[in-house]
């Protein structure tokens, strides 16, 4: 009975694809019909005629015929066939001549597995096989880069002048056909290479494809491949510790250094005011790494000359951010977005995720962050934009860290917990990840002991949202700050110490924990 089903819809299954003539004023008279001849369950066969319907001989032609996933053609006659991963190219054979005015010429092809559903895309010489008057299909894209997670690669490229869509191919395999520069290709084995090409689309067809590249997955967490615990570390406030006393006091390896702004224009420096080289903080980093760890700067904050409004373009910006790259060979960078001059400026936004999307394009590797603030429940107006406009402009960011706390909160954890799930919802709705993808594109940046409106976090609060953040395969954890993590219980808010009772560096003890 199976067989018998099979054979009848073999029978009937028949694709007329429209081929692209180099004569475009005769282009819809030269199709190709393709016909699955037979299906027999563990492979089948395949036809296809070509018709010149024109008036002019057809010199030559070039059918270009895409498998779906996990079929490929196992022999072929009567035509010249080349592979490559699920595309298979047919051309004249060498006996062949010209194709004359009303003529056919049929070839055909043998092909496995069985139940064959039908070919995926089909071309012409890179243009049309849909018929109907040709055109000028897109020239191959350029500028493809991509950087990856444990389980996901982010791609993005130049625009193709003519382009209405994209075709992503991963390991020649079409997976994706996004109609922006930028796709994310999810579901993917950890530690493991892929390669990559994209082709561009219009109503002439799908066009050449791109050099290929090979991006290869981490081994966990987040597009780092490891986890990042690193505490907020300021060398120009509240008693700064040494951080080597830190580090082998807690076991910490990274520190979030605060706050890269304005020193005028768009110059980047500590506090504004100072230098990149030859300051504490560059000490404090020297050292630092002189101990096996190493730093991630934060650039802006809630208050200060901030670089967003302060440089006028996207360029201008990442060449700023691009100073701070260079002068301390940088592996990842945060942008804490905050306030109404940049937060909840749409054009500021913009400009920082185009100078972010500038800066990924030209350090490989480099892990993007943006941290900001949320309600209980998640994102706000002004975080859900960011995360739209990041997917939008293809900004390609690693990291979405939420800062909750300052935010009316009774219960820490609970809330804590209630924002990043609902930071989860709104990656997963935007981007298409799965629950698991999204926390690892997702971070926690909390502040120890009292916060500035008397919100509580315990150290035993602090290790359940550790425990909490590391079950889910979170990418970042930090909180405000080591300056703070020194015990002075009925102390309040200060720059030096928690305001509750605890012992020096285990809110610092506990983050090395995740």
């Amino acid at each position: 009975m199976k067989r018998r089903i099979t054979l009848a819809l073999a029978a009937v299954t028949a694709v007329v694809f429209a081929l692209l003539s180099a004569q475009a004023a005769n282009a819809a008279s030269v199709t190709a019909t393709f016909t699955k001849v037979s299906d027999w369950g563990s492979g089948f066969e395949g036809k296809v005629t070509v018709t010149n319907g024109t008036t002019s001989s057809l010199s030559t032609w070039s059918v270009a015929l895409d498998f779906p996933s996990g079929y490929t053609v196992s022999s072929s006659w009567d035509a010249t066939r080349t592979s490559s991963g699920q595309t298979h190219t047919f051309t004249p054979p060498s006996w062949a001549g010209p194709l004359a005015p009303g003529a056919t010429v049929t070839f055909g092809f043998n092909g496995t597995p069985g139940n064959f559903p039908g070919l995926a895309a089909c071309r012409l010489n890179g243009g049309s096989c849909s018929g109907g008057g040709g055109g000028t299909v897109p020239a191959a894209p350029t500028g493809l880069s991509g950087t990856s997670s444990a389980s996901s690669v982010s791609l993005t490229w130049s625009a193709a002048s003519g382009a209405t869509s994209y075709n992503v191919y991963r390991n020649g395999t079409k997976v994706g056909s996004p109609t922006g520069t930028s796709y994310t290709d999810s579901g993917l084995a950890a530690n493991t290479s892929y390669s990559y090409q994209v082709s561009a689309s219009n109503s002439a067809g799908e066009g050449p494809k791109s050099g290929s590249i090979s991006v290869k997955t981490g081994t966990g967490g987040g597009n780092t491949g490891t986890k990042q615990a690193a505490p907020y570390l300021y060398m120009g406030w509240g008693d700064p510790p040494s951080p080597a006393t830190v580090m082998n006091a807690t076991g910490i390896k990274w520190f979030t250094m605060a706050f890269i702004l304005s020193s005028g224009g768009c110059n980047p420096a500590w506090d504004g005011s100072r230098p990149l080289q030859g300051s504490a903080d560059a000490n404090a980093i020297a050292q630092i790494r002189a101990a096996g760890g190493d730093i991630v700067p934060s650039i802006g904050g809630w208050s200060g000359n901030k670089l967003g409004p302060n440089c006028s373009t996207p360029e201008a910006l990442a060449g700023a951010y691009q100073q701070v790259i260079n002068a301390y060979n940088l592996k990842a960078i945060d942008v804490d977005i905050e306030n109404s001059d940049e937060f909840e400026n749409e054009v500021v936004q913009d400009r920082i995720l185009n100078a972010l999307k500038i800066v990924k394009q030209n350090n490989p590797g480099i892990t993007t962050i943006l941290t900001f603030g949320t309600t209980t429940t998640g994102p706000n107006f002004w975080g859900n934009r960011l995360i739209d406009r990041s997917k939008a402009l293809g900004a390609n960011i690693d990291i979405f860290t939420l800062m909750p706390f300052d935010f009316g909160s009774s219960n820490i954890y609970n809330d804590t917990v209630a924002a990043s799930q609902g930071l989860n919802n709104k990656l997963k709705a935007t981007f298409g990840w799965s629950t698991a993808e999204a926390y690892a594109h997702q971070g926690i940046s909390g502040m120890n002991g009292l916060s500035d409106q008397q919100e509580m976090t315990t150290t035993a609060t602090w290790q359940n949202i550790t425990n909490w953040a590391k079950s889910n395969g979170l990418s970042r954890l930090a909180f405000w700050s080591v300056n703070r993590d020194r015990g002075c219980p009925g102390g309040g808010v200060v720059s030096n110490c928690s305001g509750i009772a605890q012992n020096d560096w285990d809110f610092t003890r506990i983050t090395a924990g995740f």
